[in-house]
C-alpha cells in the first residue's frame, strides 16, 4: 500500500489542463455567495450560464467549486475571469507543491489540507487553491467536504466581521480553516508516537521500529507541506508596507495573514519536537536489543562457564589409560559426580556474588 497519497504522481508540462488526483468521481458542483455587510444571497446550484447574471461586483463574491473532473468548467471559468492556462494547469495539478503567485491584479494561492485517515496511519491529502480578484474570491476543492462550513454559517448568520470586511479576509479565514487541519492532523500524529513511546518500553518488537519509520515519514511529509506554505506567508507578511502593493489584501488583513505565519512557524516547531521524540524511540529500540542481547549473551556465558570445569573433568576421566588408580576405586563414581555438583554450587553462589546475574 502506498504510505502518502500524492507522494508521487504523474508529471505534465505545465500548461497542460488535466487533473491528475485521485478523486476522478466526484462530479463538478458550484456554490456562489454574495454578500455585504446588510445581507448575504446564496446559491447552491450554481452553473456557468449564470456567471453574467449573479455575480454583483459592488458586494463580495465566493465562488467555491466541488470537484475539478469538468475540464470544460474550469476552462469556462478561467476565460470568464481571464485567468491564464498556467494557473488552470497548477490548479488542476495536484502533483505541485504548495505556492503563491502574486499577478498585476490577480493573487493565486494553492495549499494541501492534510488530515489523518480514520483506520490507518495514513494522512489523506487534497489539493486546494484559491483566487483572489478585487471583490471575487474562487476557491477550488478536489471534492465535498466539510472545511469551511463554519464559514458558511458565519456568513449565513452575519456572526463575527466576516460580512464587513473584503474577500481578503475570507481568504485568511479559508487559509485558517485549512491550517487548523494541519494541527488536527499532528495532534493525532503525536497521540500515536505517545502510544509507540510506550509500547517500546514494554515490547520492542521489530514491527514497532516500522511504525516509527512510517510516522517519520509522516512528519516529513508534514514538514514539506509547511515549509513552502510558511514561505507564501512570509512574502505577504513582507508585502505589509509595499507600496507597488496592488490593493488586493487591505492593509489591516494583513495582520491577520501574519497571524497565520506564525502558526506555521509553531507548527514547524512541533514537528522538530516529534521528530525529535521519535528518534528517541528509536535510538530506546535499538539499545532495548542490545540490552536484550547482553542479556543472552551473559546467560550463555554463565552456562558455558559452569560447564567448562564439569567438561573438563568429563575429559580427563575419558582417556583410555591403564594407569588411572581413580577408575578402580569402588565409590569412584559417586565422589566425582559429588565433586562436579559441588562445583556447580560453588561456580552458582561465586557469580551470585559478583552480581553477574
Amino acid at each position: 500500500m502506498r504510505k502518502i497519497k500524492y507522494k508521487k504522481g504523474r508529471k505534465l508540462q505545465h500548461i497542460t489542463l488535466e487533473y491528475t488526483g485521485i478523486h476522478k468521481e466526484h462530479e463538478t458542483e458550484m456554490q456562489l455567495f454574495v454578500y455585504n455587510d446588510a445581507d448575504v444571497v446564496e446559491y447552491d446550484k450554481f452553473t456557468v450560464l449564470a456567471l453574467n447574471s449573479c455575480f454583483d461586483y459592488t458586494k463580495n463574491n465566493w465562488l467555491n467549486i466541488h470537484g475539478l473532473n469538468d475540464i470544460n468548467l474550469i476552462k469556462t471559468i478561467g476565460a470568464h475571469f481571464k485567468l491564464d492556462d498556467f494557473l488552470l494547469a497548477d490548479i488542476l495539478n495536484t502533483t505541485k507543491r504548495t505556492k503563491l503567485e502574486d499577478q498585476q491584479n490577480v493573487l493565486f494561492f494553492n495549499i494541501k489540507s492534510l488530515l489523518p485517515s480514520e483506520y490507518s496511519d495514513n494522512i489523506s491529502v487534497e489539493q486546494l487553491s484559491f483566487i483572489l480578484k478585487d471583490g471575487i474570491l474562487i476557491s477550488f476543492q478536489e471534492k465535498r467536504s466539510d472545511f469551511f462550513t463554519h464559514i458558511r454559517e458565519r456568513l449565513r448568520t452575519h456572526a463575527g466581521i466576516v460580512r464587513t470586511k473584503k474577500v481578503d479576509y475570507l481568504l485568511y479565514l479559508l487559509l485558517d480553516a485549512v491550517m487548523e487541519n494541519f494541527y488536527i492532523t499532528l495532534e493525532d500524529e503525536e497521540d500515536k508516537i505517545e502510544d509507540l513511546i510506550n509500547l517500546t518500553k514494554k515490547d520492542a518488537k521489530p514491527v514497532i521500529l516500522e511504525k516509527i519509520e512510517n510516522h517519520r515519514d509522516n512528519l516529513n511529509f508534514l514538514k514539506r507541506s509547511i515549509v513552502p506554505l510558511r514561505d507564501s506567508l512570509y512574502y505577504l507578511k513582507t508585502k505589509k508596507d509595499d507600496d507597488d502593493d496592488n490593493g488586493l489584501i487591505q492593509k489591516e488583513t494583513f495582520n491577520f495573514f501574519i497571524r497565520l505565519h506564525q502558526k506555521s512557524l509553531e507548527l514547524l516547531d512541533q514537528i522538530e519536537s516529534d521528530m525529535s521524540a521519535l528518534e528517541s524511540a528509536s535510538n530506546f529500540y535499538f539499545s532495548e536489543q542490545s540490552r536484550k542481547m547482553n542479556e543472552i549473551m551473559k546467560t550463555l556465558t554463565i552456562i558455558s562457564a559452569i560447564f567448562i570445569p564439569l567438561t573438563f573433568i568429563v575429559g580427563v576421566y575419558g582417556m583410555n589409560f591403564e594407569n588411572m588408580p581413580e577408575l578402580k576405586t569402588q565409590n569412584g563414581y559417586f565422589i566425582v559426580m559429588g565433586v562436579m555438583f559441588l562445583l556447580v554450587i560453588a561456580l552458582i553462589i561465586y557469580f551470585k556474588k559478583r552480581r553477574w546475574f
